[in-house]
């Protein structure tokens, strides 16, 4: 009794945190994969740099910074400056140029009475021979020090660029997933929402363009306008539930249609081209950042915690899981089952329209083309998150940890140099195995194992089995064979 306990509390916690393992497994791997020696250049290695060179010596020693005249140097240098100055030492001067200019600063310093503690170089300008050879060429600058960030392994994957990048890349799909696990919650499917991204992007830029003021727009015209896409996306979405629940219309058509209509009508509004006439602060959702994070990624997370209190607290949560469990059971029990269905589709519509927003946003123009395969990555991401096609099953949290395992898949692929075609027989292979472990997770392990062994057994041979199709019995062919006597 008590092994069999153990092993239904190991199967649940399986069941709720598996995908969580499967994604630091992944991290753990790519990260494995992608070690390498890295040397820290720009505005990081100036960070480095300065606080080994803070440790090192004490508040006033003099600093000479030597960099070449590029613009990375340039952030280098100056960002190194203030940081060394904050920690109270002295940035005697700042060199940007070429072996020669150094060559001349160096000849003045030592010909001046300044003691010089430290020259400060990135990796590039630490190997010229002007620098290496500074103590023999200029004795009165014998004790000053050259120091360099140093280098050091680490993986690629790790990098706090890499990792929010990451996390921005897969707002959108995380964003347009919410709606699509409401709507697979219930059983059904929604096809469109890549389409609907597209027609969200263009209708908002397009009302930024001609109703706004284009690329004088305010904050509050911008808004607005968003709104009003996300409001057309949701009608769309509307529609489709309407299709679904008054029509009986299967999910899969509805929206499959759906996704030409609303793909067609980006088309004709845009015609066919891009719509880039918006301001500058359109990206702020997009590209800016706040609190550390970009403010896609935030959107995305307060989104997540609303959807999450939704599922888990509230009656509209349990209402969902119960029409996708059965629904006839869930009418029955006095669910609104139609009102239920017709929230799901208009919501995954509005979410798609937001997400249509957030892509805007980041590429600072509305086309027709975009979000195009979307709506296979979103389900992708809800099937690997643990949500059952079936309908009943799934957790949002879930489905964001699934968008960031095909995230981090797609990232590591790419970090590792794998080619475009294979990543796609990659993601397929991921989406098959989710599917697979989602069947086997329902019908149990033992399921699996009853049709191997009923498939291993013979069927009865031809000669056994009557004419008329029943099977044969010896025993009962035996006393009809009497009676008829």
């Amino acid at each position: 009794m008590k092994s069999t306990t153990s092993n239904g509390s190991f199967a649940r916690l399986f069941a709720d945190y598996g995908m969580l393992l499967v994604l630091l497994l992944l991290g753990v791997f790519f990260s494995a994969a992608t070690l390498e020696e890295q040397h820290p250049a720009g505005a990081a290695g100036a960070r480095q740099l300065a606080r080994d060179i803070s440790r090192q010596f004490p508040p006033g020693a003099s600093v000479l910074i030597a960099v070449r005249d590029t613009v990375e140097d340039a952030e280098f240098a100056r960002e190194l400056g203030t940081r060394l100055e904050a920690a109270g030492l002295v940035v005697t001067e700042t060199v940007n140029g070429q072996p020669a200019d150094i060559r001349r600063v160096l000849t003045r310093i030592a010909a001046g009475q300044d003691q010089l503690a430290v020259i400060a170089a990135n990796q590039t300008t630490a190997s010229w021979a002007v620098l290496q050879d500074a103590a023999t060429d200029f004795p009165a600058l014998a004790r000053a020090k050259l120091v360099w960030p140093r280098s050091y392994r680490w993986p690629n994957f790790l990098k706090a660029d890499n990792l929010l990048n990451i996390a921005n890349q897969i707002a959108v799909i995380a964003i347009v997933a919410i709606g699509m696990t409401l709507v697979i919650i219930t059983a059904g499917i929604d096809l469109s929402v890549g389409s609907l991204i597209a027609l969200s992007a263009v209708v908002c830029t397009l009302f930024i363009r001609n109703l706004a003021g284009a690329e004088h727009a305010a904050a509050a015209g911008m808004v607005w306008c968003s709104l009003a896409a996300v409001g057309v996306c949701g009608v769309v979405g509307l529609f489709s539930g309407a299709m679904v629940t008054l029509f009986a219309i299967p999910p899969f058509i509805t929206t499959l249609a759906m996704m030409l209509v609303a793909s067609g009508l980006a088309f004709i509004v845009a015609q066919g081209q891009s719509i880039y006439q918006v301001p500058d602060s359109f990206i702020w959702l997009g590209r800016g950042s706040s609190l550390g994070l970009p403010n896609a990624v935030l959107l995305m997370l307060v989104l997540y915690a609303a959807a999450h209190f939704v599922m888990t607290r509230t009656v509209l949560g349990r209402y969902l899981y119960a029409v996708g469990g059965n629904a006839e059971a869930a009418r029955l029990s006095g669910v609104p089952v139609k009102k239920v269905l017709l929230f799901a589709y208009t919501a995954s519509g509005a979410l798609a329209g937001l997400g249509g927003i957030v892509m805007a946003s980041q590429l600072k123009s509305g086309s027709p083309t975009y979000g195009q395969m979307y709506e296979l990555y979103v389900i992708a991401a809800v099937v690997v998150g643990g949500a059952s096609l079936s309908g009943g099953e799934g957790k949002v949290l879930g489905t964001l940890i699934g968008a960031f395992i095909i995230a981090v898949i797609q990232n590591g692929m790419n970090l590792t140099g794998v080619e475009s075609y294979t990543q796609k027989v990659v993601l397929g292979l991921v989406i098959l195995g989710a599917v697979l472990l989602d069947i086997l997770k329902r019908r149990g392990w033992q399921w699996l194992r009853r049709e191997r062994v009923s498939s291993s057994q013979e069927a009865p041979h031809a000669a056994d089995r009557p004419s008329n199709g029943r099977p044969f019995d010896p025993d009962k062919e035996r006393g009809s064979s009497r009676s008829n006597q």
